[in-house]
């Protein structure tokens, strides 16, 4: 029973640290997710003051990754969005990504706020956390039902594949998607 007892104990002081760092990982995810998500509204609401939303289009094309990229090269984490419903191709969802995002579309079907959906694993080595993008006001100037003509023209020269759109207020609209190795 000693035996028992010992190995038990020895097991969960490993688990100790495994937890404490799982919680420190996701703060850290949660404070780059904040900073990124802050940067990307800033940037917008200063390309829809000088040009409207077609300048918001082009905010979200040109600037986007370059954010991400930033916010990545000072944190060392992989920063990016994605969605089921793609505006660009190159953000799709791995397989880990779309079972997290069917998952928040289910928990959000359920009556959970967008606002709070996050999720966090270990996958393949390396620690993957999301947080849901809930549709606001802002968001619906290039991704709801009803587009100016100016708007979609945009739209479809620079995504032709384009699939985000007709979103209403507190939709799931994607995703923000961390990953670190460890």
């Amino acid at each position: 029973m000693k035996n028992v007892l010992v190995a038990a104990t020895v097991i969960m002081a490993m688990a100790a640290p495994a937890m404490a760092d799982e919680a420190a990982l996701k703060q850290e995810a949660a404070g780059i997710i904040k900073e990124f998500a802050g940067a990307m509204k800033t940037e917008l609401e200063k390309g829809i003051q000088a040009g409207g939303p077609v300048e918001a289009i082009a905010v979200c094309n040109e600037k986007a990754p370059a954010i991400a990229k930033s916010h990545a090269d000072k944190s060392g984490w992989q920063v990016g969005r994605t969605s089921l419903k793609l505006r660009n191709p190159s953000n799709g969802p791995d397989a880990w990504e779309r079972k997290v995002l069917a998952d928040f579309e289910a928990r959000r079907a359920a009556g959970e706020s967008p606002d709070t959906l996050v999720a966090a694993a270990t996958v393949d080595g390396s620690f993957r956390f999301m947080k849901a993008i809930p549709t606001g006001e802002l968001c619906l100037v290039c991704h709801g039902a009803d587009l100016k003509p100016e708007v979609k023209a945009r739209l479809e020269k620079l995504y032709p594949t384009d699939q985000a759109v007709g979103f209403k207020p507190g939709d799931l609209r994607g995703a923000f998607t961390l990953s670190k190795k460890l």
